[in-house]
């Protein structure tokens, strides 16, 4: 395919026409995500969770630009919108937070529409990471629509997932929301500068020592100390072996708007994809998201093919039954998977 092999030779133009054709789910774009999916494996996928006005955006500005002036690699953001109500397309928000991106010929921005979907990710994100992958992108950020706890499918998806936090946002109780503190890989404190820092940063690790499977230990004028029974301090007598392969989310503070803390962010990204490489839980994350990718792709076949060999007509007969609460939901797919005729 011509437009495969321009994507391969870094054309953004023809990368732009394929990325609209793999949203839409054209007969084109499937192909070419086929042709494409053996140059992929490469690319760090970084995910941006968080509550809206939390500063997702401007972070992602500002790690994108530590990634080209000091490292050099290509760079690509899918930031995915909120759906128009009435046009079905991105409202493309976060493209006017990161103007400072523009011009450079080695960053990709690309909005899509959440379309609806919930998890604070579209369906076709993972597809599109696939393109930024193969055409040569480095270093790839999903920032999920902003929707709140809901927002754990980036967990599923990235390698390592950024939690964005900010003072003001319910603090204790923003942070009791464990569903989406749980899939953080790292926590960011944005708006570092705000009134209520410490005591949001404060729950934020009170909640991380609650949730997680072993006690936070630190080194305290010479002694091993354990932070964990709600502030109350533990000095133990011997030294504590923590479990081979532990991750424990850092908690970082940044000001993204005065690119205060960037850099040890992107340290910590690093640092984040080195322990993945070494624990051998890179390739165990790539292997769970490719067999989620393979059964929802199932999924959606296999509901297409029913739709396309069964009646109209026997389909909506059932519908009305449910409507008139003749047949439970259940009741009626049995019907439909019995019944079903071409």
């Amino acid at each position: 395919m011509k437009l495969v092999d321009a994507v391969l030779s870094s054309d953004r133009l023809a990368l732009s026409r394929l990325l609209t054709q793999v949203e839409n789910d054209t007969p084109e774009g499937r192909a070419a995500l086929d042709a494409l999916f053996p140059h992929t494996g490469k690319a760090h996928l970084i995910g941006v969770t968080g509550a809206p006005g939390t500063g997702k955006s401007s972070l992602v500005n500002q790690l994108a630009l530590y990634y080209r002036k000091q490292t050099g690699k290509r760079v690509a953001v899918v930031a995915v919108d909120p759906t128009s109500p009435f046009t079905g397309g991105a409202l493309l928000g976060d493209r006017v937070r990161m103007r400072d991106l523009a011009g450079d010929a080695d960053v990709f921005i690309r909005s899509m529409a959440s379309r609806g979907s919930l998890g604070g990710l579209a369906h076709a994100t993972a597809a599109l990471s696939q393109v930024f992958d193969a055409a040569g992108y480095e270093i790839i950020f999903i920032e999920t629509v902003g929707a709140g706890q809901a927002e754990v499918d980036i967990a599923r998806l990235a390698h390592t997932t950024l939690v964005v936090e900010a003072p003001g946002f319910g603090d204790e109780i923003q942070a009791i929301k464990a569903g989406i503190l749980e899939i953080a890989d790292i926590l960011v404190l944005n708006k570092a500068d705000q009134p209520g820092v410490e005591i949001t940063e404060r729950a934020l690790r009170d909640m991380l020592e609650m949730a997680h499977p072993v006690r936070r230990i630190f080194q305290h004028h010479g002694s091993l100390i354990s932070g964990y029974h709600h502030g109350k301090v533990e000095t133990l007598d011997a030294p504590v072996s923590l479990p081979e392969n532990l991750w424990v989310p850092p908690i970082l503070r940044t000001i993204a708007i005065q690119e205060t803390g960037s850099v040890e962010l992107a340290e910590a990204i690093a640092h984040h994809r080195e322990h993945l490489r070494q624990s051998g839980d890179w390739s165990r994350r790539e292997h769970a998201r490719l067999e989620r990718e393979v059964e929802a792709l199932i999924q959606e076949t296999l509901a297409a093919q029913f739709r396309a060999n069964i009646q109209a007509a026997y389909y909506e007969k059932v519908l009305v039954q449910v409507f008139e609460h003749q047949l439970s939901p259940w009741e009626a797919v049995k019907a439909l998977l019995n019944g079903r005729q071409t």
